[in-house]
């Protein structure tokens, strides 16, 4: 089943006389997760573990499983270094930034149009932040 565009459910949402009925009708659009559900579903689809993530996002393994156990909440950047580690795809990380509380990667804007490009190219984190720094960018920490 195709997820909804926002666009499409705060049309919906717009001509609901019933809030109710609009839930009803769309629970599986719903983030429900918390963060750490969320990732941990990743893992299990990229099966890959905890340990992979923090190799392959360059961050702090006491943060990355302070971050999976719900106690500490990362920041934008950190959640960019997290999408690094589980390996996603552009379409992805955006979905995944959402789900976070942030705003997806705007291709207006340099250092987030950077960042598009190496996901939508399949680069790992240390490519990403040679291409920012290349670029005179801050890189991600």
């Amino acid at each position: 089943m195709e997820m909804k565009t926002t666009d499409e459910l705060v049309h919906e949402i717009r001509a609901s006389g019933d809030i109710l009925d609009y839930l009803e009708r769309n629970s599986a659009e719903m983030q429900v997760d918390s963060l750490p559900e969320y990732l941990k579903g990743w893992l299990a689809r990229k099966k890959l573990t905890k340990a992979d993530v923090v190799r392959r996002s360059n961050l702090n393994r006491a943060y990355v499983y302070q971050i999976f156990l719900g106690r500490k909440y990362p920041s934008r950047d950190k959640v960019i270094a997290l999408a690094f580690g589980l390996g996603l795809d552009a379409e992805e990380v955006q979905t995944l930034l959402k789900q976070a509380g942030y705003r997806e990667l705007y291709p207006r804007d340099p250092r987030d149009a950077l960042l598009l490009y190496a996901f939508s190219q399949g680069q790992d984190i240390l490519e990403a932040n040679e291409l920012l720094f290349d670029h005179n960018i801050e890189v991600l920490e």
